[in-house]
């Protein structure tokens, strides 16, 4: 006779599906990659069944290897990431008012959230001036480097921000930021102004502006950014765009429910 599949038992359900997601909530969470030991031990998984387990993860680049052979996440997540976020009402307001300010067509724009130690990019309107760096849906860069990264890093308290990054990032030009003592120094300065600026930091040449985008409660859940060529960003034209950015992050912030107090 066939079974019920309604009234059968859902914890008993999957239970290697059940730990492969607790690997990739850890390692998810964790912000840094992981140890194949550090995982089994930490979760309490036999060892057989999580290296097979981690073993699929990384043939289906659900899971990457790192140089010295530690775990991190793969780019394949980023395809369910990006199929998720395209429906979310975050990036479809993002897209409205990027219809709504002709000013910000001479722009490249791109809107960004926080995971760990790093910024995902989730949408982005291209210039037609070329800036010799494309972004990417889906791609991933060091938040201490990113001026969205910087502008929600500076809605945290110092304690928090030294905490998430604990794990400093190998620098991606002469530009960045150092350590995380330099990048408080930044989030100082950034407070008080309202908005983050990425002066060469993730490629040379080339300057990005953001402020944070808050939720109902108040929280930072995304950044938004202009990029300008080094040339075009004069400390006039930081300012003003400094500005613009600010007013367009919290009409943003307000149409996902957060009132300005």
């Amino acid at each position: 006779m066939a079974k019920n599949i309604a009234t059968e038992s859902t914890g008993k359900q999957a239970p290697a599906l059940r730990r492969a997601v607790k690997i990739l909530d850890m390692i998810a969470s964790a912000g840094h990659p992981m140890t194949f030991t550090d995982i089994v031990t930490q979760l309490d998984l036999p060892k057989s069944s999580a290296h097979g387990l981690c073993h699929a993860l990384v043939e289906m680049d659900i899971l990457q290897r790192n140089k010295v052979g530690e775990l991190q996440i793969g780019s394949h997540v980023m395809n369910w990431a990006s199929a998720f976020f395209a429906h979310t009402s975050l990036v479809e307001s993002f897209q409205q008012l990027l219809n709504e300010h002709q000013d910000l067509h001479a722009f490249t724009v791109t809107l960004t959230v926080l995971e760990g130690a790093h910024v995902i990019y989730l949408a982005c309107a291209h210039s037609s001036i070329p800036l010799e760096f494309t972004f990417r849906i889906g791609m991933r860069l060091p938040a201490p480097f990113t001026a969205t990264g910087k502008a929600m890093l500076s809605t945290m308290h110092d304690e928090e921000i030294v905490q998430r990054l604990k794990n400093w990032p190998a620098p991606m030009t002469a530009n960045s930021v150092t350590s995380v003592q330099h990048l408080l120094q930044e989030v100082t300065t950034f407070r008080k102004q309202g908005f983050s600026v990425d002066n060469g930091q993730i490629r040379e040449g080339m300057y990005c502006v953001a402020a944070p985008v808050r939720d109902y409660h108040g929280n930072a859940i995304a950044g938004i950014a202009v990029s300008l060529l080094e040339r075009e960003a004069t400390p006039d034209a930081i300012i003003i765009a400094g500005k613009r950015l600010t007013d367009v992050a919290q009409k943003l912030s307000s149409r996902l429910g957060y009132q300005l107090k």
